[in-house]
């Protein structure tokens, strides 16, 4: 994501790279704006990121799986995974900094397992974390966003760089995951690591967020997706086959479980 369109009434988007050496822990950091134009229904699928959101402007309505309610509301928040898509309601006027980590990064950033943020969005007051508050604090005094960006990635890479290591073990078994498309027993993991499978599947659950099935799923589901918006794979049964389904028609259930849609919706946005 890059710098937006600037047109009357579209949101304004602006992006800065995550500091060197930390592409394994942080995706990228971003300025959002929005000028005047509501949205509704808008819907992100199922994916491996743990964003930050501090925000400046109004809130947004998030729902998990389904569209959100008057009660699903929410300013500056921190989330998990979730194994399924996310419904996002805005009114125009929003803004905000959103700062993405992977699992790992999440871990290391928060400092906590990630299973008390999976399956929900988290208000930055009820994390009590007097840094985070104080940062955001920081952020919402400044009236330059390209300054904003500056704050975030400096208090990004400070964090980091002051963080307490992570399960090692964890940490191996999920870059094994993304090293092969999610395509690894549990078992076989386990059994590296000396482990039993219980074991293993806990331990991965509470320092991720989900289990190591899931996880495996959402490599896949995002594999397709890649492939699906790079064209270098025009049919989805071609996809399916190269992304390790089974069949066509299990790749359409996994884009319904985890996108909200059929594979031909998403690519068209319907």
């Amino acid at each position: 994501m890059g710098r937006g369109q600037n047109s009357s009434g579209e949101p304004v988007f602006w992006y800065r790279p995550p500091a060197v050496g930390l592409n394994a822990l942080v995706s990228g950091i971003y300025g959002y704006r929005e000028n005047g134009t509501a949205m509704q229904g808008l819907t992100e699928a199922a994916s491996l990121t743990v964003p930050l959101i501090v925000n400046f402007g109004s809130p947004f309505r998030i729902g998990l799986g389904q569209p959100p309610t008057c009660t699903d509301t929410y300013g500056s928040f921190a989330a998990g995974l979730f194994a399924g898509p996310i419904v996002m309601d805005s009114d125009g006027a929003a803004e905000c900094i959103q700062i993405n980590f992977t699992p790992l990064g999440g871990r290391l950033f928060f400092g906590l397992p990630m299973s008390e943020l999976a399956d929900s969005m988290v208000a930055l007051d009820d994390l009590a974390d007097a840094g985070i508050n104080r940062f955001a604090r920081r952020l919402a005094d400044l009236n330059c966003w390209e300054a904003r960006l500056d704050l975030a990635q400096h208090f990004v890479a400070t964090r980091l760089g002051r963080a307490s290591q992570a399960n090692p073990a964890i940490g191996w078994a999920f870059c094994q995951l993304m090293r092969k498309g999610g395509d690894v027993r549990i078992g076989a993991l386990a059994e590296k690591l000396d482990w039993s499978r219980r074991r293993l599947v806990a331990s991965f659950r509470e320092e991720i967020g989900l289990h190591p099935k899931s996880v495996s799923r959402i490599i896949r589901f995002n594999a397709a997706q890649d492939l699906a918006t790079k064209g270098t794979a025009t049919g989805w049964a071609d996809i399916a086959a190269a992304c390790g389904y089974a069949d066509q028609a299990h790749l359409t259930r996994e884009f319904t479980a985890l996108a909200g849609c059929s594979p031909t919706a998403w690519r068209t946005g319907g």
